[in-house]
């Protein structure tokens, strides 16, 4: 039996993020139905919600079931013009505000994009910064500042050290530099002399061989790096090398990036910033 097909409309006056996140989270609980996710950000005005009106409009024409909408949308008034659109629609801000405010005895400013603006300038920049950290010591590119690291990860090659440190540095303002561990470094039997000094900020990821050659593969197709039994090898060396030094580590196979992201935090009992 075919799955059930469905369009998702995720509708926000900023750029969706919080929508998108709160949307999937619902729709991984449905199992059996091919959800066909499209984001429309930055409807803010009447002009944009009619445009967006008339894109769930074409989707419901075409589809065997009414689409549905994960809205953040502050302004009332744009709010119902794309209610009118005839769908399901789940309208967080609506859901969440109302009691918020009744709770607080306050009314919310009702500031349109402010969820993931930059009104807050300090914390914009710690986030920046942590982000322009993770980029200039990505992939022992650079071992400078490493005093100035909130965690370093380690790993072999395309374990997922590069996209850990950046979405701790995007999303939390966590400094996160990264360093592969490479065959020279099994074969000393040691770890890279840049890292002796830093022991205390290290954290490995590591991965399943079968995993890591299909990754390596689609960069160097059947190449040495990518050989299965190479990647067996260099796996085991790597977790043998994190066990002898004392190095926590996780296998980032079937963990998101979220996931691990939030292991690393708490096991560092890091301050996410969450902007």
């Amino acid at each position: 039996m075919p799955a059930q097909k469905r369009t998702v409309f995720v509708v926000s006056d900023g750029t969706g993020i919080t929508a998108e996140m709160l949307g999937h989270s619902l729709l991984t609980q449905f199992e059996g139905i091919d959800f066909q996710q499209i984001t429309i950000p930055f409807v803010d005005s009447l002009a944009m919600a009619a445009e967006c009106v008339a894109r769930v409009r074409a989707a419901a024409s075409h589809d065997a079931a009414r689409p549905i909408i994960f809205s953040t949308l502050v302004d009332a008034e744009v709010r119902d013009a794309v209610r009118a659109a005839d769908v399901y629609m789940l309208d967080f801000f609506e859901m969440f505000l109302d009691p918020l405010e009744a709770e607080l005895g306050v009314r919310s400013t009702h500031t349109v994009g402010r969820s993931h603006s930059a009104f807050d300038k300090k914390g914009y920049s710690n986030r920046i910064e942590a982000v322009n950290f993770a980029m200039a010591h990505d992939d022992g590119v650079s071992s400078r500042e490493f005093d100035k690291a909130d965690v370093i990860l380690v790993g072999v090659s395309r374990s997922g050290k590069t996209p850990t440190s950046l979405y701790l540095a995007l999303q939390f303002g966590i400094k996160a530099a990264n360093y592969p561990l490479i065959p020279e470094d099994f074969e000393r039997n040691d770890l890279p002399k840049p890292l002796y000094p830093y022991r205390n900020k290290l954290y490995g990821l590591s991965i399943h061989a079968e995993r890591l050659r299909e990754i390596r593969n689609e960069r160097r197709p059947d190449s040495q790096y990518s050989n299965i039994d190479n990647c067996r090898r260099e796996v085991e060396q790597a977790e043998n090398l994190m066990r002898r030094e004392g190095i926590r580590w996780v296998n980032s196979t079937t963990k998101s990036i979220e996931e691990i992201a939030t292991t690393i935090a708490q096991e560092f009992k890091l301050f996410r910033n969450v902007y």
